[in-house]
């Protein structure tokens, strides 16, 4: 399966870096990815209220992507309003650790520029 997967993000393409800013990349993936790391399991009205700049159809699509991409596990549960859950596979779990070195980073690199 990651292997269908990484020929259809990149098809020609042996540049990791670049294969992983395609899975991950975008305005709110990895702020989706962050914030499910947080709290294992997300709805997906929790998801827009933890993120008030995405519109319910971008959330939707970035979602889709995540799952399509093997990052996210969505559970559907079959009742009446119907209930959806998000959680990290074990493939987005392993991205947590980057993310963390990423913020970490970025807030290293805020506090310089503050003092310019």
């Amino acid at each position: 399966m990651q292997e269908k997967i990484q020929k259809k993000i990149l098809p020609n393409s042996k540049c990791g870096v670049e294969y992983a800013f395609k899975r991950i990349g975008g305005k709110y993936k990895a702020r989706i990815l962050w914030h499910l790391g947080e709290s294992e399991i997300l709805r997906f009205g929790t998801l827009g209220r933890v993120l008030p700049d995405v519109s319910s159809k971008m959330l939707t699509q970035a979602l889709r992507e995540l799952e399509t991409d093997g990052l996210i596990i969505r559970k559907m549960y079959y009742e009446v309003p119907p209930k959806v859950e998000y959680s990290l596979s074990a493939t987005g779990k392993s991205l947590i650790p980057f993310l963390v070195h990423l913020n970490d980073w970025s807030q290293s690199q805020m506090a310089k520029e503050e003092k310019i």
